[in-house]
């Protein structure tokens, strides 16, 4: 992992480097770049830039920085800038697909992007998203020590397969889910971290259906991949998505939930390969 000083602080990011197409991954809450670990391999030639955003897994706190989605979505302009990196295919699941919105939404934010892919991710009304989501808000209006007690319960396989946790988000994919678990526990400041996170990012539950508005805006090849039996995302948000995109296409994607780069990581890179070349 490399380490790079942006205006909002200190995060990590993986860079396969190169001269290939970049492709940008973003990652959900309370998760981090590992997400993307079996997608990147499928996307060999392209050069793929993957960020641990401070969205609950980091593991550098950012005491003050502004947490909120819009802020994130600034990092992940000033991490495009800093790189120099231009005509960016950038990719979003979950959360991380919520902050792709933001940034393709606003002309200022997406002049560096010439492709965008949403997967599987926050829109419209569904924030906080479906039950996990709303476990998460509740949970992130405790203090931090309390919600970090909170957390301990999901060291156990049985816990973060309940639906209120990962079980609704992956088939596949409970032994990242649980390295993601251990920052929050393990590292000092970051649930005082994630619990700002928590409270910024479902402060305002419009603020989706504000970016949606903008995307008609995005009139540049785009993908909305969705997971068909998603319990968390609704599916016909994926299909209003690639409606208002104007040239975005629905991909469905069977047996997956959500989290696609862990329950179905050969077909999503595919997906991303047609899309980027």
């Amino acid at each position: 992992m490399a380490v790079i000083e942006l205006s909002a602080g200190t995060i990590d990011y993986e860079d396969t480097g190169g001269d290939g197409p970049a492709v940008l991954l973003l990652h959900g809450l309370l998760m981090d770049g590992s997400l993307w670990d079996a997608v990147v391999p499928e996307l060999a030639g392209f050069r793929c830039v993957v960020p641990t955003l401070p969205l609950g897994a980091h593991r550098r706190p950012l005491p003050g920085a502004d947490l909120s989605l819009p802020a994130v979505a600034r990092l992940v302009t000033d991490l495009v800038e800093r790189l120099d990196l231009r005509d960016v295919t950038l990719v979003g699941n979950d959360t991380g697909g919520a902050v792709a919105q933001l940034i393709a939404a606003d002309p200022a934010r997406a002049e560096r992007f010439s492709r965008l892919m949403l997967v599987s991710c926050e829109a419209f009304d569904n924030l906080p998203p479906g039950l996990t989501g709303r476990t998460l808000a509740v949970t992130g209006k405790l203090p931090p020590a309390a919600f970090k007690a909170f957390m301990q319960q999901m060291r156990l396989k049985p816990m973060r397969r309940l639906p209120l946790a990962f079980g609704w988000l992956t088939k596949r994919g409970d032994a990242t889910t649980a390295r993601w678990i251990r920052p929050v526990l393990d590292v000092p400041g970051i649930a005082v971290d994630t619990v700002r996170v928590l409270r910024a990012a479902f402060a305002d539950r419009d603020l989706l259906v504000r970016a949606a508005a903008g995307l008609p805006g995005f009139d540049r090849p785009a993908a909305v991949v969705w997971a068909a039996g998603d319990r968390v995302m609704p599916p016909d948000h994926g299909r209003r998505l690639a409606d208002l995109l104007p040239q975005g296409h629905l991909v469905e994607v069977p047996d997956s939930y959500t989290l696609i780069p862990l329950d179905q990581p050969a077909l999503l890179a595919k997906v991303v390969r047609e899309l980027a070349a």
